[in-house]
C-alpha cells in the first residue's frame, strides 16, 4: 500500500444554499433517504435496548424473542417502526456520528465525542482550514476534523501504524460514502514527515493525539502559522505537565492552557429526576497553545517558583506500558479493518447525488 493516500478535488455547487442542489457536501446524501443494503441501522426495542446491524438482503436480527427480516427495513424512511415475527417493535434510525464512533471498528482507542467537540471548538476548526493530525488511531478525531473543514478544506493526518490507517481510512470511507476530498493519510512519524510535506508557515491548525507530544515542538512551530492553534490531546497529568513545560521553555508559544471535561447524563421519569449513576468522567486532557511571530518571545506569566525540571525517573514515567497504553494484537487489527472496510459497502441510489 502506498504511503500516502490523496482523494480527488472536491466538487462544489452553484446553487444558493438552501435551495436543494443536487450538488451536495461529501457524504450529506449517506444521511438522508431510505435505508439502504450495506448501511448500518440503530435499532431500539420496546426496553430501549440498543442494537446496531449492517443492512443485508435476506439477513435477519435474531433475539430471545423472535428474528427481524432486513428486507423489512431496507427502503423504508429514517424514524420508522418495524415489527419482527412475533410483534416486538422496533425504532429504526440511523445512527449519529458519536453512536457510529463508539461502536466502529477500531484498533485503538478512540477520541470520545466529548472532546473531539471540544477540539472542534476550541482549536477553532474553521471551513476551509488547512489542519494536520498525528495519532490517527481509528478515524474517530478524524471524521469530526474533515465535517468542520469541509470539502474545500484540507486535513493531513500522520499515522505511524499502516494497520491504524488501513482502519482509520475505512471508518472514513463508510461514514462519508467514499473518499473525503479534503483527506490524506500518510505513514510515518509525523515529526520528521509533517516538514517534508508542508511548507514553512502553511498550516492553520496542528492537533496532536500522541504519547509525547513535546518531541513534535519544532515540527509545530515550522509549519504553523503565526496565530495559528496547537492543540494537543494527551491521557496522564505526567504527560500534559511535560508538554506544558516544554512550550513554556521553547518562547514561540503563548501560555498554554488546559483542561478536561466531564458528561453525566441525567435520568429522566416522571418527577424521578436525578443524574445518572454512571458518566463519562476523565478520558484525556486537552492543551492548546497559539504560535507568535516569528522574533517575538512570549510573554512570561508570573507565578510561584515550583519544580519543573525532569529527572531520569520522571522520563522514563513516559513509556506506554507506563501510562497504561494496551498493546493491540496483530489479529485483532487485522480483523478490525476487515470490519472497517466492510463498512464501505452501501448501495446507494443511483438518483441521488454526493
Amino acid at each position: 500500500m502506498s504511503s500516502e493516500t490523496a482523494a480527488p478535488a472536491a466538487t462544489t455547487g452553484t446553487d444558493e444554499p438552501g435551495t436543494g442542489s443536487t450538488v451536495q457536501p461529501t457524504g450529506a446524501a449517506r444521511r438522508r433517504g431510505p435505508f439502504r443494503v450495506g448501511e448500518r441501522v440503530q435499532l431500539t426495542d420496546e426496553r430501549g435496548r440498543m442494537n446496531t446491524i449492517t443492512l443485508e438482503v435476506g439477513g435477519a436480527f435474531h433475539t430471545h424473542r423472535g428474528f427481524l427480516n432486513h428486507d423489512e427495513i431496507i427502503g423504508k424512511v429514517d424514524g420508522s417502526v418495524v415489527s419482527n415475527n412475533v410483534g416486538q417493535q422496533y425504532q429504526t434510525l440511523r445512527p449519529l456520528l458519536s453512536d457510529f464512533v463508539l461502536s466502529m471498528p477500531r484498533g485503538a482507542a478512540v477520541v470520545y465525542p466529548k472532546d473531539a467537540g471540544q477540539i472542534v471548538t476550541m482549536a477553532d476548526i474553521f471551513p476551509g482550514a488547512r489542519v494536520v493530525e498525528a495519532g490517527v488511531g481509528s478515524g474517530a478525531l478524524s471524521i469530526s476534523l474533515l465535517r468542520a473543514v469541509g470539502d474545500g478544506g484540507y486535513l493531513h493526518s500522520f499515522e505511524r501504524r499502516e494497520e491504524f490507517a488501513d482502519i482509520a481510512r475505512g471508518n472514513v470511507e463508510t461514514i462519508f460514502g467514499g473518499p473525503h476530498p479534503a483527506w490524506q493519510i500518510s505513514l510515518g512519524d509525523f515529526q520528521e514527515e509533517v516538514v517534508k510535506a508542508e511548507a514553512p508557515g502553511s498550516v492553520d491548525r496542528v492537533v496532536l493525539d500522541m504519547l509525547a507530544p513535546w518531541e513534535c515542538l519544532d515540527a509545530v512551530a515550522t509549519v504553523l502559522a503565526p496565530g495559528g492553534v496547537w492543540i494537543n490531546y494527551v491521557a496522564t497529568v505526567t504527560q500534559l505537565s511535560r508538554t506544558a513545560e516544554a512550550i513554556r521553555a521553547d518562547g514561540r508559544f503563548t501560555e498554554p492552557d488546559a483542561w478536561e471535561s466531564m458528561v453525566r447524563g441525567w435520568h429522566l421519569e416522571g418527577l424521578a429526576v436525578r443524574p445518572d449513576h454512571r458518566m463519562v468522567a476523565h478520558t484525556g486532557f486537552l492543551l492548546v497553545t497559539r504560535r507568535l511571530a516569528d522574533g517575538v518571545t512570549g510573554i512570561s506569566v508570573k507565578r510561584r517558583p515550583s519544580k519543573t525540571e525532569f529527572s531520569e525517573e520522571d522520563l522514563n514515567a513516559w513509556t506506554p506500558a507506563a501510562v497504561g497504553e494496551r498493546s493491540v494484537s496483530d489479529k485483532k487489527l487485522r480483523r478490525a479493518a476487515r470490519d472497517a472496510i466492510a463498512g464501505t459497502n452501501v448501495q446507494d441510489d443511483p438518483s441521488v447525488t454526493n
